[in-house]
């Protein structure tokens, strides 16, 4: 795949500025500043309940922000419709699986590439050359994905029939394969095993070396946080209150006071 989908001109690839959002007397955000490169690996932490998944929410368009910006590639994005949005580049996967479960692996990928879908409905139905082009072009894209994510072997399978962790893959897939210069990943190693985060952690750093694209994490495995990511944003309360490489915000006092004590932020001294 084209390592070039990633990359940008001069500047951040997302600015979030001054970001707010209530929920009548609830303030779920207050305040946020939050940036993203071109091809930065960023997560974002903090205790539940403190706006990481109301930011993405806010970020895809399924949320209005009371106030503030928010900028992708320097085009103000606040009010688009998710799917204009996810047509600039922005991809993402939820907490919970949103895949349709009795269809198989291959034909949720596929479903991913509506997007990029040039011919219209009569070249589909009378099976037009231009539309074999389309057909064949989409599915050059899927199989590349496949490889990528190691879901050849399932390709033909239902959902609904694969492990958790194999379901969790094909979610980021039909990510993918909407070619994102962004790719939001909300919780991805939730309901994983030991052995499938490590690999995790493999699938996305091969995912950015390939792609070039910047992945936003958000993420309650502080070990793998910790390992994988370049930038950490702490949010607590709806509030920004550390931004930094890894080991700084590790020893940041108002993190381990917010983020359930030192213990947490330290796991390995507990193993």
């Amino acid at each position: 795949m084209d390592k070039t989908l990633g990359q940008t001109g001069a500047g951040p690839l997302l600015e979030v500025r001054r970001l707010h959002l209530r929920f009548g007397g609830i303030h779920a955000l207050h305040d946020v500043d939050l940036t993203v490169q071109p091809g930065e690996l960023l997560s974002v932490i903090g205790p539940n309940g403190a706006g990481k998944t109301s930011l993405f929410n806010c970020v895809t368009g399924l949320y209005r922000p009371s106030a503030g910006a928010i900028r992708f590639a320097g085009r103000d994005i606040v009010g688009l419709r998710p799917d204009r949005i996810a047509a600039l580049g922005i991809a993402r996967t939820f907490q919970n699986i949103e895949l349709f479960r009795h269809m198989t692996v291959l034909d949720n990928l596929l479903l991913g590439r509506h997007l990029h879908v040039r011919s219209g409905f009569f070249a589909a139905a009378l099976a037009l050359p231009r539309w074999w082009r389309d057909e064949v072009a989409q599915r050059r894209r899927v199989e590349e994905i496949l490889d990528m994510l190691d879901l050849q072997s399932v390709r033909h399978r239902p959902v609904a029939s694969l492990p958790y962790g194999q379901q969790k893959l094909v979610e980021v897939g039909r990510a993918l394969a909407t070619e994102p210069r962004l790719l939001l990943l909300d919780e991805p190693s939730a309901g994983m095993t030991a052995e499938e985060k490590a690999d995790l952690v493999f699938t996305i750093r091969d995912i950015q070396a390939m792609l070039g694209i910047a992945v936003v994490l958000v993420e309650h495995d502080l070990r793998m946080v910790m390992e994988i990511s370049q930038r950490i944003v702490v949010l607590d309360r709806g509030t920004v209150i550390a931004d930094g490489p890894p080991a700084a915000v590790q020893r940041d006092p108002r993190v381990i006071e917010a983020y359930l004590g030192e213990e947490a932020m330290h796991p390995a001294r507990g193993a």
